[in-house]
């Protein structure tokens, strides 16, 4: 959930027009197959506001031919204890955590003011969904793995900057809300620009916080997608839709392992 947060954070110093919400939501959705195997990749937005059907028509279709739901990681949903770090592991500085999670908090509470809640979110739904249909659902990473990233995450600008032209002691949440906003209407188009540029603006700003987030997950995550592609059968995938975006992306990767790609939504 972090990945896009994060950029929308970076992204909030930046000006950008108002982007309003369509009536219908058509998040981008591709597709890779051979003779016996389909993997639909599904790009998700992590917190919504619970306007627009966007599980309908291609995207249901897709999700409903699947054996198999594949998303980012399994959080758990209630409160448990927390996994135990591998042996050897040995944490960072507090400082880089403790800047890391702030900015995280950060565009978290700009999310919700915009009526943005993680129970909205596509992975949540998604996984509701399977759950209640009972298809499998497993993730691309294990929580114990998302959690050693964030205690490595290099320390950064605790709070984003203010845009220019707005006034000295202006409240920086106005513009990550305002980024988180735009974000949200992008994904409901299917507009994967947005996401292009929030991502550049990461890479400069943070170039290690990017490679981590996304050069490094989406090469694995390829991977993993290459290898299943050996075995029968559909597979649904949803990971954040900044993955899919960029010259990191996925789909990417996919492309340099001879896995082509296929917009299908």
């Amino acid at each position: 959930m972090v990945n896009l947060l994060v950029a929308a954070a970076v992204a909030a110093a930046t000006p950008t027009g108002t982007l309003p919400a369509p009536p219908t939501a058509e998040p981008a959705m591709f597709v890779v197959r051979d003779a016996d195997t389909t993997i639909y990749i599904f790009g998700t937005f992590h917190a919504l506001d619970g306007q627009g059907n966007w599980f309908s028509d291609r995207v249901r279709n897709a999700f409903e031919k699947s054996d198999d739901l594949v998303l980012e990681t399994l959080v758990p949903e209630r409160p448990g204890p927390m996994p135990l770090p591998s042996p050897g592991f040995k944490p960072p500085s507090v400082t880089a955590s403790a800047s890391f999670l702030a900015t995280t908090r950060m565009a978290i509470n700009a999310g919700r003011s915009q009526g943005m809640q993680v129970g909205n979110g596509a992975d949540m739904v998604l996984r509701h969904i399977a759950e209640a249909e009972g298809k499998p659902v497993e993730g691309l990473e294990t929580l114990q793995s998302q959690l050693e990233m964030f205690t490595r995450m290099p320390a950064g600008q605790a709070a984003p900057a203010p845009r220019p032209g707005q006034p000295v002691g202006a409240n920086p949440m106005d513009g990550l809300s305002k980024a988180m906003a735009d974000m949200q209407a992008a994904w409901k188009r299917g507009d994967q620009s947005v996401f292009v540029n929030m991502l550049g603006q990461l890479r400069t700003a943070s170039p290690d916080t990017y490679r981590m987030l996304f050069t490094e997950r989406n090469a694995r995550w390829a991977d993993w997608i290459k290898a299943r592609m050996q075995t029968s059968g559909t597979v649904f995938v949803a990971v954040g839709a900044g993955h899919l975006a960029g010259p990191d992306s996925v789909l990417v990767r996919l492309a340099e392992r001879g896995v082509p790609s296929q917009r299908v939504n």
